[in-house]
């Protein structure tokens, strides 16, 4: 039964296209190649030069991305990677859009070589990070979804600052298949057909490299440039169909998926049934939002279906890991000089952390340039700017409370809430709720996003603490509950509605909107997170040094793990609910508070919530006065900060 699996799909696909066209003309009215254009009618254009071409595109562009992720698999002996997963469509989407935004006469010559360069760009850095840490699955996937995090989260900030831009960017996001001609199908089979001859002649020697990299060199086999060769193919392909058709997300996790249950034994074999099958994904969910759209639904790009995709299937993948991936490869920095004196260093950052809030509370940018708030203004304008300085602070502790709590609990710099999934499932809870409430006030919201984001903890919990995953695991099972609650969201935002607008906004991230009582229950919050981590101290000192080490201590990991995963959640998912999903400074703040030498479980944690705090007051000053007399996006200016923190991150050699 599972052999006729694939086949059976192909015949539903090609069923739906069948039914799609049907509805526009029947079979007698179908026109003849050659076609001419002036001598046809509207309907027979729409099949010839738009759902004909939309078919053969979705064949193509999902074989070569099929043949992208199994390329990938075999070169990194990872099961999880994919353009998606790598950030490889994620660097092409942000080069486009920067392009289209910022220096449009970059795409004269098309979008393909800005499309390639960025995605060039995002894997380089990814397997930067792999290169020093022997290509750990684990790590690598979490460093490519943290990069295509960050930027997904730059390109929405710059597609929210251009309005006129909005539907148009957001359709290609979202992996728009529709032709207006035959242009397309001509040029990505003008690669596929090299691609797939390439994959074929590099078979063999990737099979000798999975002997493992000793072997292989014995062999005669130079790794370095059969790995860059390899990797450079994939993302030529990958960036081959962004820059056609914008994002498909996890049709090159899927179709290598496909293939292994299939059985598939031979390499070669898998990498041709790997481009087979994701033609058949790609155009079988192509088929099915061209059948909703028949029945009179949304008219939805199929990347966004694809994306639904992506969420369950890389959490169906990740137990059958645990055989494949070494548990030293996917420990973080252990070992950091420790302060002589932390308790200096906590005060200084106290003390800063208020030295700067009271700055930004009487001071900024005016209509005569910089300087402090005139007495005549203070009594209406320093309540506002305290309310939003008090909610940033307490979003900020939030945040980067819940990362120190994920980086002491996996004993990787590189957890941060945003890996948790809370953020995505809270995002969608909004999106939700603005789209399914008519004229949802603050409670409605309020709710909706608490709603999202408890459902993402609720799939977390459930499936990878059951299984008693490892800490490392739990990451990506997070990552893969964003990834899905993403997929929606793209979904919903690709629809076209004008409520777009309103969840790009709040995605942006502000805190100008929150009032006097949610800013005070926010500082309440952040004040209660801190409490609970200095009580929970002793398990955040003994969880980093291993399962072994903890049990033998006396710790029951079976509900210290799960509470601790819930209270990060709910500090993550409280600081979203208020002012949006503002990005990386769970990441920045523990990766800083343990720079400075407070290694210790107290001190690091209490430095990473001053950190915090710290982090998005001086976002939420850059914010107000960067693009004076106008509030740029919370998010962004967050977001641009943490980017040279990460990248200093990813590309630190890890000292075990």
């Amino acid at each position: 039964m599972t052999r006729l699996l694939l086949p059976l799909a192909a015949g539903l696909a090609v069923v739906l296209w069948l039914a799609a066209a049907l509805a526009l003309l029947p079979p007698g009215a179908w026109p003849l190649p050659p076609w001419r254009a002036e001598t046809m009618e509207v309907p027979q254009i729409l099949l010839a030069y738009g759902l004909m071409p939309r078919g053969v595109v979705a064949l193509l562009a999902g074989a070569l991305l099929g043949l992208a992720g199994g390329l990938m698999q075999a070169v990194l002996r990872n099961p999880l990677a994919d353009p998606t997963t790598l950030g490889t469509a994620s660097g092409a989407q942000l080069a486009v859009v920067a392009a289209t935004i910022l220096a449009p006469g970059w795409l004269v010559a098309g979008t393909l070589p800005v499309a390639l360069a960025g995605a060039g760009a995002a894997t380089a850095l990814v397997m930067a990070l792999g290169a020093r840490r022997d290509f750990a699955p684990v790590t690598v996937t979490i460093a490519g979804m943290l990069v295509g995090l960050m930027a997904s989260a730059i390109a929405t900030a710059l597609t929210l600052s251009q309005g006129h831009y909005l539907l148009s960017l957001v359709m290609w996001n979202g992996g728009a298949l529709a032709q207006q001609d035959w242009t397309g199908v001509w040029r990505l089979g003008a690669v596929l057909l090299p691609g797939l001859g390439i994959a074929a002649l590099l078979a063999r020697p990737l099979m000798v490299m999975s002997l493992g990299s000793g072997a292989a060199r014995g062999l005669g086999l130079r790794l370095v440039p059969l790995r860059f060769g390899v990797l450079m193919l994939a993302v030529f392909l990958s960036a081959m169909v962004s820059a056609e058709v914008g994002l498909v997300g996890f049709v090159g996790l899927a179709a290598p998926a496909i293939v292994q249950g299939l059985g598939a034994r031979t390499l070669r074999r898998r990498l041709m049934l790997a481009a087979v099958a994701g033609a058949v994904v790609l155009s079988l969910a192509d088929g099915v939002l061209l059948a909703l759209a028949a029945l009179g639904g949304p008219d939805l790009p199929t990347g966004a279906l694809t994306g639904l995709i992506g969420g369950p299937l890389l959490i169906w993948l990740l137990p059958r890991m645990r055989s494949r991936v070494p548990t030293t490869a996917e420990e973080g920095d252990r070992h950091a000089p420790r302060a002589p004196h932390p308790g200096r260093i906590l005060w200084a950052l106290a003390a800063l952390t208020v030295a700067l809030a009271l700055l930004t509370l009487i001071g900024g940018r005016g209509p005569e340039g910089w300087g402090f708030i005139a007495p005549a203004l203070r009594e209406t304008f320093l309540p506002l700017r305290a309310t939003a300085i008090l909610a940033a602070a307490s979003a900020g502790a939030l945040l980067a409370g819940s990362g120190a709590i994920l980086q002491r609990l996996t004993a990787n710099p590189m957890a941060a809430p945003e890996v948790l999934g809370v953020t995505g499932g809270a995002s969608l809870g909004y999106a939700a709720t603005v789209f399914l409430v008519e004229a949802p006030g603050t409670p409605a919201l309020a709710l909706g996003t608490a709603a999202g984001g408890a459902l993402a903890l609720a799939a977390l919990s459930v499936h990878a603490l059951r299984r008693d995953m490892a800490p490392a695991r739990i990451l990506l099972a997070g990552l893969a509950i964003g990834a899905f609650a993403g997929a929606v969201l793209t979904a919903i935002m690709a629809s076209g509605d004008r409520r777009s607008w309103v969840i790009l906004g709040w995605l942006a991230g502000s805190a100008g909107r929150v009032t006097p009582e949610g800013a005070l229950a926010l500082a309440a919050l952040a004040l209660g997170l801190l409490g609970a981590l200095l009580a929970a101290a002793r398990w955040l000192e003994i969880l980093p040094l291993g399962t072994e080490v903890s049990r033998a201590l006396g710790l029951r990991l079976s509900r210290i793990r799960p509470g601790l995963v819930l209270l990060a959640g709910l500090a993550t998912g409280v600081a979203t609910m208020l002012v949006g999903p503002v990005s990386f400074v769970g990441l920045m703040a523990p990766h800083l508070a343990r720079s400075l030498g407070l290694v210790r479980a107290a001190p690091f944690v209490i430095a990473s919530w001053l950190i915090g705090a710290l982090l998005m007051v001086i976002a939420a000053f850059g914010a107000r006065t960067a693009g004076y007399p106008y509030d740029l996006p919370l998010g962004l200016l967050a977001t641009l900060i943490g980017t040279p923190w990460l990248f200093v991150l990813l590309l630190k050699r890890s000292r075990s």
